[in-house]
Order: C-alpha cells, then structure tokens, then sequence
C-alpha cells in the first residue's frame, strides 16, 4: 500500500510540475555591458575584513574596485550605479559536496541521477548528468548560492566532481571547474544490524579486505598511469592519472575517527592530495589532519551527536573545535534543495562557538573556493576577481532577516525568481492576502 502511495503521489507531482505554475523557465541573464558600481552598503569581503560605507565596481564580469565609498572620487558618467544604502554584500555562497541539478524530485527514480552501478566508477562525470533546467536550482540561487560542487553518488569510487555557476542554458556554459576530484567513499570500521528491538552496531570484519581491495584498485591505477604506452586504453584508469599527477584531489568521505585517520594514511601512502568530506569525528584527530595538510568539507552541523554519550550541541559547535584545533575547512549541506539553508549553518556555527560572524562567511565563501581550487577566481570581495557577488537586506547568517534582493555571477545580474516565489504569490491572490 506504501509503494501504491508513493507511486501516485510521485506521478501527482510530475502532472503538477507541467501545469501553468511550474513552466515559467527563467531566462538566463545576459552578459554584463557595462560598469556597475554597488553604492553605500556593508561589504563582507570574506577574507575576515568588512567595509562599513563601500563602492564595489566591476565590468565585464570582473571586480575592478572595492574601496570606501567616502574616501575615493568615481566617474559614474557611463556606469549603472545601485545604492544599496543600509543593505549588506558578500560574495557568492558556495555550496561543496551536493547533488543539486542530478536530482530533482526524491519520490521519483526517473528524475534522479546521481549515482552509477558498479563500484570502481573513476570515469563518470557529473557535469555531463547536471541539469541546467531543474527547478530546484532558482530556490537555491535566491538564497544567494551561486556556485556549487556537483558529486556524484555511489558505489566505492563515484566518479568525478566538477564546480558550476547557477545560471546557464547548459552545462556546458555552466562549467566552472570541471572534473577537479575523484571521490572515494571510505569503508565504515563498523557495522549496523537492524532488527525490530532498534539494532546494534558491531565491528567490520571486512575492513581491512575492503581497504586491500580499494588499493588494489589504486596500484593497478598508478602502474597505469607510470606506463608510456597502453595496448588498450582503460577509461576508468585513465580517469584516475589526474590523481598521481596532482591535477586533481581526492575526496574521501568518512566521518568516524578510525575512518579519517586510515583515510589520510591511504592517500599519504599514494602522494595523493585529498580532502576529507563529512568529518563528524574530524575533531578527535586534528593533529593528523594539520599534520599532513588535509582540508574538511565539514557535512551537516544540524544534526544529531554521533553518540549517547556526547553534548547534544557537539554538531553545532564542530566549526569552533576545528578552528580552535587550526584545521582547514569549510561548510557544507546534504542532499540538493537543502542548499538554500547553507548561509544559516553559519549562523549556528557563531551561535553555539567562539566564532565570528566575519569567520562563518568565510566558512561559506573564502573557504570553500580555497579546498575547490578556485580561490584565485572568486570567494572574496577582490580587484580582479569574477564579480560574483550577492545583496542582501539583513544578515545573510540570519534567517528572520537574511533577504537576497540582488545577486550577479560573473557581473550579470541573475533572476532570483523561483516556483516557490510564483506559488507564493498565487495563493496570496486565492485568499486575498494583500
């Protein structure tokens, strides 16, 4: 009777999705034309330091000044002047780790498409599987994420991740960084038993097999890749030399301690440079990571502790012991649609740590392009930086006051119009809410 239901409702919402209300396709906004200079606001640059009264200018999609707007002198003959008088500007949230533009409705198998069969899947791309056209993806840009790493899902290795602006035609205009990582899902030292009294958790006895087989994958991968000529090219093998040549990063998802620790001596052991994504136990063994340079895509703070026996604020003050410890890291969300809510894991963060607020935007921005490898183009409020910039009422790490009303990628003012804004409006007109 459950499947039934769930069948139904899923061909309800895709019967929904082509009616009047879901059709709307937002255009892609158009290259910038000429200067544009935000006037007057409060610049969070996202390197820590804030402007209180700024001008951020930028034309042909680059940032080409950030200063104080009662210290310096403009032209503003030929250029689109904003006054954002008592408003607030960050740059361009960026979201890690997520599936937005692979799926687009749970309840639904024929519109989800993030993961492969198999287990060794080096080769698959998620840029070729990203949807320009998915609905979700206005919900997440008008909450002022402009930039997302698309992952793929499954199996052992997933296949490769690659970093996408939030507003093509394509995926191909939308290509960011592409293939940048390969992501491998580490082995659990334990094991989970369900039954009808809960379940029980035991130890992997398998571990160290599933370990000898994943570097047995690699070894073969690495003999490949040192190998001049091949008889016969191996995709798969072909898709890892990125790793061995240090072109590319290797993301390993573990979250207990056991897990992250092994996980940092496999790719030590390969010369590989990785990063641990999810890390909920990152915290128990900091030294390691500082140790040996490795970054963390923290997963979801809003969540439960990982034990009976932990503070139930231990998720929520994760960033503080990571900064408190020196580790490198940054903010991330699960899933796909739940990216909208990525600026208020900052807020939690400042909220239950001794964090600032200057330091959970950087957690959000700065942060995030660094581990991305994309910091030499945005994260920051920067002369020569894509302008990639959002505009906000309130504060961004508030939720009762965080309102995005102007966003640009690469100097082109985006649409922040979504389905959830036209629903929103339509039902205020059904019941004469004015």
């Amino acid at each position: 009777m459950k499947k039934i239901f769930s069948h139904l409702l899923s061909l309800l919402i895709i019967i929904l999705s082509f009616s009047k209300g879901f059709t709307q396709t937002i255009p892609v906004a158009p290259r910038q034309d000429s200067l544009i200079i935000l006037m007057n606001g409060t610049a969070y640059l996202g390197n820590g330091q804030v402007i209180e009264n700024s001008a951020i200018g930028f034309e042909n999609g680059k940032i080409t000044f950030v200063a104080d707007a009662r210290t310096i002198r403009l032209s503003q003959s030929n250029a689109k002047i904003i006054n954002i008088a008592g408003k607030q500007v960050y740059p361009g949230l960026i979201a890690c780790n997520t599936s937005l533009g692979l799926n687009e409705i749970e309840a639904s198998r024929a519109t989800r498409d993030a993961s492969e069969v198999g287990d060794f899947n080096p080769n698959i791309r998620s840029i070729i599987a990203y949807n320009t056209d998915s609905k979700v993806i206005p919900t997440v840009r008008s909450n002022g994420i402009l930039l997302a790493q698309v992952v793929p899902q499954g199996g052992i290795i997933s296949g490769a991740s690659s970093v996408v602006q939030l507003d093509a035609w394509n995926w191909e205009d939308a290509q960011y960084k592409t293939d940048e990582g390969i992501h491998l899902n580490f082995p659990s030292y334990t094991t989970y038993h369900f039954n009808e009294d809960g379940g029980t958790v035991g130890v992997n006895e398998k571990f160290s097999d599933e370990i000898q087989n994943i570097r047995n994958f690699f070894d073969e991968a690495k003999a490949y890749a040192q190998s001049s000529s091949h008889e016969n090219t191996n995709l798969k093998f072909e898709a890892m030399r990125g790793l061995f040549s240090g072109e590319k990063k290797l993301y390993i998802h573990a979250d207990g301690v056991k897990e992250i620790t092994a996980a940092v001596l496999f790719a030590k052991s390969y010369n590989i440079s990785c990063v641990i994504v999810g890390g909920n136990e990152a915290w128990k063994c900091a030294d390691i990571l500082v140790a040996n340079h490795v970054s963390v895509i923290l997963g979801r703070i809003q969540s439960l502790p990982g034990s009976d026996d932990e503070d139930y604020d231990l998720p929520y003050r994760l960033p503080s012991l990571l900064k408190k410890a020196g580790v490198d890291f940054c903010l991330s969300m699960d899933g796909f649609w739940q990216q909208r809510n990525l600026s208020f894991l900052g807020g939690e963060a400042v909220a239950y740590g001794s964090i600032t607020s200057e330091e959970a935007i950087e957690y959000i921005t700065l942060n995030a392009a660094r581990i991305l490898g994309i910091d030499s183009l945005t994260g920051t409020l920067e002369q020569g930086k894509d302008a990639n910039i959002i505009v906000s009422d309130g504060d961004i790490l508030d939720m009762k006051t965080s309102n995005i009303i102007y966003a640009f990628i690469q100097g082109r003012e985006i649409n922040l119009d979504n389905k959830q804004k036209d629903l929103y409006e339509i039902y205020k007109e059904k019941y004469g809410i004015k």
